[in-house]
């Protein structure tokens, strides 16, 4: 018994930082990552490296330029996690509800049915269905006025300032509102058509009437693959158009490419008139944007993933629209309504500085998902930041288990050699001339290490940034 305590206290100590003599060579280490920085053909000037033991105020095992700002890129997203799981319970849940104000008359509705979001990122076409389902039990058949989509919980601003000015169709660049479906995004997924020079066949999904495909693709020898996906929005009525151009080949795979939305308000009140459609209930009216009242009687509500989920879809994929989701929600947790990115960056700034100890001077943040040239940080920093979520209990299994895992899942399943597979759970962020990866090294012996890599330089040097970052992590593994 008195080994068993022994194993434990130990084991706790181990875990809130408590220092501890490494058993890996870190003088070696040291030493062979030095020649790999001067190898590499990158600039030392544009590296920022962290490595060392997890564990509070731990000496690093290398450094380079880790006092420096750098620009993070969907690193940041390690910021909002790390924030997130600091600011709600973990058993927090986002809701969505169906409501009215109308009377019911045998098996009518008179009046609108209002369909309110209350934030959650993780509201797709299963969600939509079981909220559906639980509306069925009203017995409604019939509604005599109109679906009036609430998104009034956070504000209407769809793209933040804070985002890089630019925008474009891909489903990273995704619309904000409160009321969302499916990550304001739809999948396009091409086949070669029956034969050489017959259309392809397109199919969208989740697909809707929002949605129109306009097919200009055909089918050609082989595997060639040409295909070009585009999306406009589509002035005419509340939708988007699709546009599919190019060959395909008759032995090609299916294609998928991802598309962004416009707008997400009639984006999901059209998938519930179609999924009420789908279980026999008929809508007489449009669908409109509008504002439930206090008086509204609730129908149907849905809670959607916890918070654990909702973090590891952020930071597994590098979902910027989920990042800034969990933003304006932090904004609304903290008692600023609506919900907006300006309140929930500060909010997530406090945590920062007040639970970590960053200095202003010494890092910015605007953006949460790091779609933005303007956040800066240095590793340093944001190593400290991992080790602290290390010592806390409350939500470092979580935490930890959001990250992707090298060769398994996410941004690492295909980004590394076997030699790293498994051994790492990392965060990725790309931009332009920028390259990061942070996390966490399982070493074989059973220790874990600390690590923050980025590259901030001329893009053609990314590949060589790259190859360094996956040759360190060999190395620290390997000895």
């Amino acid at each position: 018994m008195r080994h068993i305590l022994t194993s434990l206290i130990l084991t706790i100590f181990a875990s809130t930082g408590v220092k501890a003599e490494l058993t890996v060579d870190t003088k070696k280490i040291a030493e062979k990552i030095d020649h790999q920085v001067r190898v590499s053909g990158v600039s030392k000037s544009d590296l920022g490296i962290w490595l060392g033991p997890s564990a509070i105020g731990a000496n690093n095992i290398y450094e380079l330029n880790s006092e420096k700002l750098f620009i993070p890129a969907s690193l940041t997203k390690i910021l909002t996690a790390y924030a997130s799981f600091k600011t709600f319970p973990m058993s927090h849940k986002f809701k969505t509800q169906l409501l009215t104000q109308g009377k019911f008359a045998d098996d009518k509705l008179n009046g609108n049915l209002i369909l309110k979001g209350f934030g959650d990122p993780s509201f797709t076409s299963e969600s939509m269905w079981v909220l559906v389902n639980h509306f069925v039990r009203t017995g409604v058949k019939e509604i005599t006025g109109d679906i009036v989509v609430d998104d009034t919980y956070f504000d209407s601003v769809r793209f933040d300032n804070t985002r890089e000015p630019s925008r474009v169709d891909r489903a990273y660049d995704a619309p904000i509102g409160a009321m969302s479906f499916n990550w304001n995004s739809v999948n396009v997924y091409v086949r070669p058509g029956l034969k050489v020079g017959a259309p392809a066949r397109i199919y969208a999904d989740p697909m809707s009437s929002y949605i129109k495909v306009i097919n200009r693709a055909t089918t050609a020898k082989g595997k060639v693959k040409n295909i070009r996906v585009s999306r406009i929005k589509d002035d005419s009525r509340p939708g988007d158009t699709i546009i599919v151009a190019g060959t395909i080949g008759i032995e090609k795979e299916e294609v998928v490419s991802y598309k962004s939305i416009t707008e997400p308000s009639f984006w999901s009140g059209i998938h519930l008139k179609e999924f009420l459609d789908q279980r026999g209930i008929t809508l007489k009216g449009k669908i409109v944007k509008g504002k439930a009242t206090p008086e509204a009687t609730v129908l149907a509500e849905l809670e959607g993933s916890d918070l654990r989920k909702v973090v590891t879809d952020m930071m597994k994929f590098s979902n910027n629209y989920v990042a800034e989701m969990l933003t304006k929600n932090i904004s609304t947790f903290s008692g600023n309504k609506p919900g907006n990115i300006a309140d929930g960056i500060e909010q997530i700034r406090k945590i920062l500085e007040t639970n970590l100890g960053f200095k202003k001077e010494y890092y910015s943040l605007l953006n949460p998902s790091g779609l933005t040239r303007k956040n800066r940080i240095r590793p340093v920093d944001l190593s400290h930041l991992l080790n602290k979520a290390k010592s806390n209990f409350k939500f470092f299994p979580e935490f930890i288990a959001s990250m992707p895992i090298s060769g398994i899942d996410g941004t690492l399943k295909e980004k590394f050699s076997e030699e790293v597979d498994i051994r790492v759970r990392a965060k990725t962020g790309l931009l332009n001339g920028v390259s990061g990866l942070a996390g966490y090294i399982g070493h074989p012996n059973g220790e874990t290490l600390t690590f923050t890599f980025i590259y901030n330089g001329n893009q053609g040097n990314i590949d060589k940034a790259v190859v360094l970052f996956e040759n360190i992590l060999k190395t620290v593994i390997s000895n």
